[in-house]
C-alpha cells in the first residue's frame, strides 16, 4: 500500500541585537508523496499552495507543558466520540492486523532508537506510533514524490532541518538522525496548536489547512474541525489513534486478529485472551482455530427493519441521513466501520451500507443525486 507524506516547512533563524533568542517561522510548501512500500495509511494525496504559518518554539521544554497523547477508551477526550473510537480501533485491528503484526515483531529496536529520542526532548512516547503509519517503520522507504525513509521526509524539508542529503549520503534513511529531525518539526506544531491530534493533523496536511479549518469553525477540537480537513488527513488522525492505542493498551490482541468483545476500553481490569481448549489440555496438540462469537450491536428490532446496499462510492452520510429523512445519529451507528471506506483501507472495494427498509426506494431513487453531491463535496474537502 502506498504512503504519503506532507511535510511544509521553511524555518528561518532571525536573530536580534538586544535578546539572544530564536523565533521559528514555519512555511507551507505542500508535496504529495505515496510512499513505495507496506502500510496501513491511505492512498489519497493533498496538493495545496499555503501562505507562511509561524510560530515560536521555546527551549528545553519541559514534559508538563505537553498534553498527553489521547488513546481509545478516554471518554474525558472524546466526549460523545468515545463509541465512535473504540469501534474505529475495533475494526482497524480486525482489518490490519497483519501488517501491525509485521511491525511488532520487527519494532524492538526502531522503538528503541525513537523512544529515546523522545525522553530526552520530554515528549510523549506515543508519537513513535506516527513512524508506523507513516512507513511501518522502514527506513528504505521511498515515495514517489520523493520522500524518503521512516518518517518520510522530503528533501527541502529535510535540509531545512538540519539532515543531509545527498546522493552518497541520505540522512532520511537514518532512524536516529531522521528522528530528530520530525519530533523537531513535531514540536514546532505543537507550540502552535497545543493539541496532539490537530498536531498529527498538519504534519500530513501542513498547518495551514489545520488553521483554515480552526479559523472557520472556531474550535481547537479535532471533532469539530474534522469535515473540514482534507479526507486523507482524517484518516491519517484516525489511523494514528489506532495505531497508538493498539500498540499501546492492546498489543496482546494483535496476533489474534480481533479484540474480544467483552473488552471495556479504558479499565484496568481486562479480560485474559481467549486459550483453544485443545491447547490447554495438551501443550503439544495441533493448535485450533478460533473463533469467536461476536455480540451484535444493534437491538432486534433494528435487524428487523435493517437492509444492505452496496455501494462502490462514498455517499457523505449526512447527506444520505437528510434524504431520506433518517436520524444520522442512527445511520452512523448502524455504519461504525464506514470511515474505513472512506479513507481506502476498506478490505473491499464496495461497501454494504446499512439502512431503514422502508426508506430503500427513497434511497435508490436520490442514489444518482447523492452519489454527485458527495463528490463535490470530498472534492472540497481534498
Amino acid at each position: 500500500m502506498q504512503y504519503k507524506f506532507l511535510l511544509p516547512l521553511l524555518l528561518l533563524i532571525i536573530s536580534s541585537a538586544s535578546v539572544q533568542a530564536q523565533s521559528v517561522a514555519l512555511g507551507a510548501k505542500n508535496n504529495v508523496a505515496p510512499a513505495k512500500t507496506d502500510s496501513i495509511k491511505s492512498n489519497t494525496g493533498i496538493k495545496s499552495s499555503t501562505p507562511l504559518l509561524a510560530g515560536n518554539l521555546s527551549v528545553g521544554s519541559d514534559k508538563k507543558g505537553y498534553n498527553h497523547v489521547p488513546l481509545a477508551g478516554e471518554k474525558s477526550y472524546f466526549g460523545e466520540k468515545n463509541e465512535f473510537v473504540n469501534n474505529f480501533v475495533r475494526k482497524y485491528l480486525e482489518l490490519h492486523y497483519n501488517t501491525l503484526g509485521n511491525v511488532q515483531s520487527i519494532s524492538s529496536t526502531p522503538f528503541s532508537v525513537i523512544d529515546d529520542v523522545l525522553d530526552k526532548k520530554n515528549l510523549p512516547k506515543e508519537l513513535k506510533y506516527l513512524a508506523v503509519i507513516e512507513s511501518a517503520l522502514n527506513h528504505n522507504a521511498v515515495s514517489s514524490a520523493g520522500a524518503v525513509g521512516p518518517w518520510q521526509l522530503m528533501e527541502t524539508t529535510a535540509k531545512m532541518l538540519g539532515l543531509t542529503v545527498t546522493r552518497k549520503n541520505d540522512d532520511r534513511r537514518d532512524l536516529l538522525k531522521s528522528t530528530g529531525a520530525a519530533t523537531k518539526y513535531l514540536e514546532i506544531l505543537y507550540s502552535q496548536l497545543n493539541d496532539w491530534l490537530l498536531v498529527i493533523a498538519a504534519y500530513n496536511s501542513g498547518p495551514v489547512p489545520v488553521q483554515k479549518a480552526i479559523e472557520r469553525t472556531g474550535s481547537h477540537n479535532f471533532w469539530d474541525i474534522k469535515q473540514y480537513l482534507p479526507q486523507e488527513t482524517q484518516g491519517h488522525v484516525l489511523a494514528f489513534i489506532a495505531t497508538a492505542s493498539i500498540f499501546e493498551n492492546l498489543s496482546k490482541f494483535i496476533n489474534l486478529g480481533s479484540i474480544p468483545v467483552d473488552f471495556k476500553f479504558g479499565k484496568e481490569e481486562e479480560p485474559a485472551i481467549p486459550v483453544p481448549m485443545a491447547v490447554a489440555k495438551d501443550p503439544v496438540a495441533k493448535p485450533v482455530t478460533m473463533v469467536q462469537v461476536k455480540k451484535t450491536p444493534w437491538t432486534e428490532d433494528e435487524l428487523k427493519n435493517m437492509t444492505m446496499v452496496r455501494i462502490t462510492e462514498p455517499l457523505y452520510l449526512d447527506f444520505v441521513a437528510q434524504d431520506l429523512g433518517f436520524d444520522k445519529k442512527t445511520l452512523a451507528r448502524w455504519n461504525t466501520d464506514y470511515e474505513l471506506f472512506v479513507f481506502k483501507t476498506y478490505p473491499t472495494p464496495f461497501y454494504n451500507l446499512r439502512l431503514p427498509k422502508d426508506k430503500l426506494d427513497l434511497f435508490l431513487q436520490k442514489k444518482e443525486s447523492l452519489t454527485k453531491r458527495s463528490k463535490a463535496y470530498y472534492s472540497n474537502i481534498k
